[in-house]
């Protein structure tokens, strides 16, 4: 029979407000630094991370 533990953390409100803000400044960079560049460069991207992850795409 397993058997798991749960722990929880407490943040404070200047904890989760800067994680909140990490998240939105990295989602921001995700959604606009996508929108924004050549589609050519999100395919090779996307390609050499599935060839470094060892997937083979090809």
């Amino acid at each position: 029979m397993a058997t798991s533990t749960l722990s929880s953390v407490t943040l404070s409100l200047s904890d989760r407000i800067t994680a909140g803000f990490l998240a939105l400044l990295v989602g921001g960079f995700l959604v606009f630094g996508t929108g924004l560049a050549n589609s050519a460069t999100i395919h090779d991207t996307a390609h050499d991370v599935r060839h470094s992850f060892g997937f083979p795409c090809h």
